[in-house]
């Protein structure tokens, strides 16, 4: 820019000779910007002008992969059975805590959905794709979308689990979240065309959703469907209640609430935890040290305008909990702080295992990720996908394994999709649509996306037809993996 401002005059006549030579400045700089720009591209920008347009690029893959294609499954020969498939879920984690992951799974087929990312992975990469690449969530099955607190305290509602994301197909999240939906209908008792009306409506929410994103300036589309306005945009009305109730017990569900539950006070003021086998165990001082020597790695990885704020709390304890369903058996960790007035602050420093999708996304056709630090990887597709995300989110090593590090009980609440109305399933559906392709739209063009989804129903039949049959599958494998618990193939440990 200093050669194009040397042509500025030293003196300017006043008037319309002024007008003119400023003109002229804007025109010679806009010319030597867009010249660099057209020559080479600047990296990290667009080039300009504009070449070709992404809307024709997805649509014009409509002729290689119709969207009717999406509406088939039929499990390939070399396809694991459901009892193999869990056991080799399970390597890797805590033998004496995986009966219980067991017994979870098999307590519904739903459950059984939630606990077998990998299997159904397994089949998605043997499924029609459009070769679209989007940051996923790899999980995204429809109890992983709930509200959580923001900086402020206020709620936000996105998709809340990323223990598995990578970059992959789209698709696969979006025909998770449908299959998903038929399973939570199932299980809470809505006929079959309720189901598949709810499978349907999410597929529906999503492309209409991107569409909408694929239109609107890049900036307004980043930030697009406020929390207060997604009812709305979904027509999700007859949730207001529930999401009500909801919000009612996050803004409880807090670390001092959880602290009041699970510590108590000793000696000096201090407070630790106290056991609550088989979720909460206290742990030997060498673990528990290791634990917090790790957290001065986990600083580094934030922002540093974080900092000050950490450093007005002191470490009391550290104790083991067990987690959800699909991470069970995963080494994790309740980290107790304390400010100078007793208020506590709990993290939670969880094990980062590759995720389940890894093996599978080269048979999809899309490149395998170079993973340096499953934690990292964590984190940074959790900021991608969502519009706000927990300001403490870091990763740490802990002897050598790899750890994500965030805030626990930071007003979480979710809704149960199994325990939803008849005439709410469908809502949610819309809903969680409508969630997942803004959480898409970060990473993958909208208007590649959307060109490819188009304007009518086809695609929304086709995936709904697919969830329908993947539900079937899954009620198969959950008969197959509770039988090999009735007859002590596997052990479980019901109902923890």
């Amino acid at each position: 820019m200093t050669e194009v401002s040397a042509v500025i005059p030293a003196q300017q006549a006043p008037g319309d000779s002024a007008v003119s030579a400023v003109s002229a400045v804007s025109a010679v700089s806009v010319s030597a910007v867009s010249a660099v720009s057209a020559a080479a591209g600047v990296r990290g920008f667009a080039a300009w002008p504009v070449e070709g347009s992404p809307k024709k690029e997805g649509k014009a893959l409509r002729r290689r992969v119709p969207r009717a294609a999406h509406a088939g499954f039929t499990p390939d020969a070399g396809r694991p059975d459901a009892v193999t498939a869990v056991e080799e879920s399970n390597r890797g984690r805590l033998p004496e805590l995986t009966p219980i992951r067991v017994g979870r799974m098999a307590a519904t087929p739903f459950a059984f959905l939630r606990g077998s990312a990998g299997l159904m992975a397994y089949d998605l990469a043997r499924t029609p794709m459009t070769g679209i690449g989007a940051q996923i969530c790899g999980d995204a099955h429809a109890a992983n979308f709930g509200l959580y607190g923001d900086a402020r305290g206020s709620l936000v509602i996105d998709l809340n689990d990323f223990d598995e994301t990578a970059h992959g197909p789209w698709e696969w999240d979006l025909k998770r979240l449908a299959a998903s939906l038929v399973l939570a209908g199932r299980e809470a008792g809505a006929d079959e065309d309720t189901c598949r009306a709810a499978a349907h409506d999410a597929v529906g929410a999503y492309r209409r959703t991107m569409r909408l994103l694929a239109k609107l300036p890049v900036l307004d589309a980043w930030n697009a469907i406020a929390d207060e306005e997604l009812v709305s945009h979904a027509d999700a009305h007859d949730l207001l209640g529930t999401l009500d109730r909801v919000s009612e017990k996050a803004r409880a569900n807090t670390s001092g609430r959880f602290a009041a539950k699970s510590t108590e006070v000793v000696d000096g003021g201090g407070r630790r935890f106290v056991d609550a086998p088989p979720v909460l165990r206290r742990v030997p001082d060498a673990e528990a040290a290791a634990v917090v020597s790790a957290l001065e790695t986990y600083l580094t990885t934030l922002s540093e305008d974080r900092l000050p704020l950490i450093a007005r709390y002191a470490v009391h304890d550290v104790a083991f909990r067990v987690v959800g369903t699909g991470s069970v058996g995963t080494r994790s960790y309740v980290v107790l702080l304390l400010d100078h007035r007793g208020e506590p602050l709990v993290l939670q420093v969880k094990e980062a295992r590759p995720s389940a999708l890894l093996p599978h996304l080269a048979t999809s056709g899309h490149t395998v990720p170079n993973v340096d630090h499953e934690g990292r990887r964590v984190v940074l597709g959790q900021k991608s996908m969502q519009v706000v995300s927990d300001f403490l989110l870091g990763w740490t090593s802990v002897d050598g394994r790899p750890f994500q590090v965030r805030q626990f009980r930071n007003r979480k609440g979710s809704v149960d999709p199994a325990a939803l109305a008849a005439d709410q399933i469908d809502d949610y559906g819309r809903m969680t649509g409508a969630l997942l392709a803004r959480a898409h739209s970060h990473s993958a063009d909208p208007r590649l996306i959307a060109g490819y989804c188009g304007k009518n129903e086809e695609l929304d039949e086709a995936i709904a037809s697919f969830a329908l049959l993947y539900a079937d599958r899954t009620e198969a494998d959950h008969a197959d993996l509770v039988a090999a618990v009735r007859a002590g193939r596997t052990a479980a440990e019901l109902g923890v």
